[in-house]
């Protein structure tokens, strides 16, 4: 079977070609990818609490961590103790986060846009259902622990 053949190398080429984009975008306001998907998963009123920020985005704490400390010097977000839990930070925008949440929107909006003028509805859920299958099938199966 050749690469192009397979699934998994389709999924990866796909995604490559997203990332680059995004991040080509997103270079030009100074900004990543990674930084760009934090600040949108940041509840803008209440904030988020750092521990869960990692997980939704399937980042180590370690890397996390170094990405909140550069979003803090770029003046992106602010950490506070939670109100209600001291031991807890969560996550804030800054105007500037905020500007660039807004900025990271836009850009997923217009590639989504595109996507969806240039792919069928129909086309379009056939691709959700079988992504969703897949995902489905590697969390049901945990293929490679029965090997």
């Amino acid at each position: 079977m050749k690469p192009e053949e397979t699934v998994d190398f389709n999924i990866k080429a796909a995604w490559h070609a997203i990332f680059r984009m995004y991040n080509s975008e997103a270079a030009k306001h100074d900004i990543s990818t990674a930084i760009g998907y934090v600040l949108i998963n940041i509840d803008k009123k209440n904030g988020s609490p750092a521990t869960k920020i990692g997980p939704m985005m399937g980042m180590e704490v370690h890397s996390l961590s170094r990405m909140l400390r550069n979003m803090e010097d770029k003046g992106l977000i602010i950490k506070k103790p939670d109100p209600k839990d001291g031991r807890v930070q969560r996550i804030f925008l800054t105007p500037k986060g905020e500007e660039k949440r807004a900025v990271s929107k836009r850009t997923i909006r217009r590639f989504n846009e595109l996507v969806r003028s240039s792919v069928s509805e129909k086309q379009l859920q056939s691709f959700f259902e079988v992504i969703n299958n897949i995902t489905n099938l590697i969390e049901r199966e945990r293929v490679f622990e029965k090997a």
